[in-house]
């Protein structure tokens, strides 16, 4: 009897150790950022963020609309940025990231480069606009924008469109953003 229910407990402990662990507070992936789903709307915020503060856009909301909203931790560190996606279902549309403790399921943060986010990602896109350069990876929500300062200085004050191949790896990240529009 004492083998059997130590093989028993030693099945459950091996089961246990092999099941994938649940995303943190901090963990970003397809369709969640954090303890946000791609599923909530604008009218669960409250209810998710219940230990942490919310600012709302006071403007908007007296028109009945939704308006971006800045999740702050207790203790006033700010967390993110949301804004709506435009649609009358009250749905998050762009996340702005602003703790560099989140962090993608690749392992990207606000702290990373684009040699590392080239390294983790294939890229699917370069935006270049007059003060920022938009990568837009394959197969994910997030994207991350670099400064053109980051840039050597014959690309930063072109009008040319910048390719991947252009931008320096050791160009930091300005911001990380996750689109669910």
């Amino acid at each position: 009897m004492k083998r059997y229910l130590l093989s028993l407990l030693g099945a459950g402990l091996i089961l246990t150790a092999c099941q994938p662990e649940a995303p943190g507070p901090f963990d970003i992936s397809q369709g969640r950022v954090g303890k946000l789903l791609r599923e909530h709307t604008f009218s669960q915020l409250d209810s998710i963020y219940a230990t942490d503060s919310l600012v709302r856009d006071t403007t908007r909301l007296k028109l009945g609309l939704d308006g971006k909203v800045e999740v702050y931790e207790k203790g006033g560190k700010h967390l993110l940025t949301l804004s709506p996606a435009g649609d009358s279902l009250g749905r998050i549309g762009n996340i702005h990231i602003r703790d560099a403790r989140y962090i993608t399921d690749k392992g990207i943060s606000l702290n990373s480069t684009f040699g590392e986010v080239k390294a983790q990602y294939e890229v699917r896109k370069v935006i270049t606009s007059l003060n920022n350069i938009l990568v837009l990876p394959k197969g994910s929500d997030a994207y991350f924008t670099i400064s053109r300062e980051e840039l050597p200085a014959s690309l930063r004050y072109t009008s040319d469109q910048v390719e991947a191949v252009q931008i320096p790896d050791k160009a930091r990240i300005k911001y990380l953003m996750v689109g669910w529009d």
